[in-house]
């Protein structure tokens, strides 16, 4: 059995070194940007987004070079939601990855433009990989582009997210909870493994499978976060912790305690591993990627 710890990390190292490459500078003053750009997205990160695309797509016999231009996209698409999530309007947080947030190191004015940068770009990448079919192209825009919005996807996650801070109501925790996570943390989680079907040309059970996987390592990631924040290690983390019951958070562990909250995400994590056993050996890195999820200390 593989240690994933060590296959991440060389799955880590060969990204990074490939997603550098999209990062031209100008030379003029807007390459503050560029800059700022650059900093939020090499600036560490698990890459789990990228990893699970390509050993999704992988399952498909889908090389790494084929899937590059998607994974690449959905990071910077992630490092995006990441730069305006710490902004002041948001989270307000001024620790990521264990270095100055984006608007930190720079401004609040370049932390924004550097996010709308890396969204725009992430579109870009995608659509115009020649690597990748057009058709597959076109479906992996639209799902991307949910994902990323307002109708289910992160953009109404994080209004939701700021709804429950706002108003502190605790009525139907459980249900704002769930859709909370499924929106705002489980979509990209979740377009992860499905852009890797639809790289692969899967069966629409396999598809569905992959999902559903998707879906159960989501929540219980979800709930890991939860549980660090609580009684996580802030130096390991690498962000600021004990924030989620000062801004009234809606979390798993908040409704259940953490206890239950544990218990629960390994149950999630064990029905993941039965779900992606239909795939034999070629999911072992998927299996050993969802316990990850729950064993990690950041």
């Amino acid at each position: 059995m593989q240690n994933i710890k060590v296959v991440l990390a060389e799955f880590s190292s060969r990204f990074n070194d490939d997603l550098e490459k999209f990062f031209p500078c100008p030379d003029g003053a807007e390459k503050r940007v560029i800059e700022a750009m650059k900093y939020s997205v090499m600036n560490g990160g698990k890459r789990l987004r990228p990893f699970l695309l390509c050993e999704c797509a992988s399952l498909f016999g889908v090389d790494y070079k084929t899937a590059l231009p998607a994974a690449v996209s959905l990071e910077m698409l992630h490092s995006y939601s990441l730069i305006h999530d710490d902004l002041p309007a948001m989270d307000n947080d001024d620790l990521r990855r264990g270095k100055p947030t984006c608007h930190k190191q720079f401004d609040e004015a370049t932390a924004i433009l550097a996010g709308d940068g890396l969204l725009t770009a992430a579109f870009d990448i995608l659509s115009s990989s020649l690597i990748i079919k057009p058709e597959i192209r076109l479906t992996l825009v639209q799902l991307l582009s949910s994902a990323a919005g307002a109708f289910g996807g992160m953009v109404a996650g994080q209004t939701l997210d700021i709804y429950a801070q706002s108003t502190g109501n605790k009525q139907n925790d459980e249900n704002i909870i769930s859709r909370l996570e499924e929106m705002k943390t489980g979509r990209l989680l979740r377009y992860a493994c499905e852009a890797g079907a639809v790289l692969g040309k899967a069966s629409l059970e396999e598809r569905n499978i992959l999902i559903g996987y998707s879906r159960k390592i989501g929540q219980a990631f979800q709930i890991a976060d939860d549980i660090l924040d609580r009684i996580g290690d802030q130096k390991t983390v690498g962000k600021t912790l004990h924030k989620d019951d000062k801004q009234n958070k809606f979390t798993f562990v908040g409704y259940y305690g953490i206890e239950p909250a544990r218990k629960l995400a390994e149950k999630l994590i064990s029905d993941a591993i039965n779900e992606i056993s239909f795939f034999g050996d070629k999911a072992e890195n998927l299996k050993l990627m969802a316990q990850y999820i729950i064993d990690r200390e950041y």
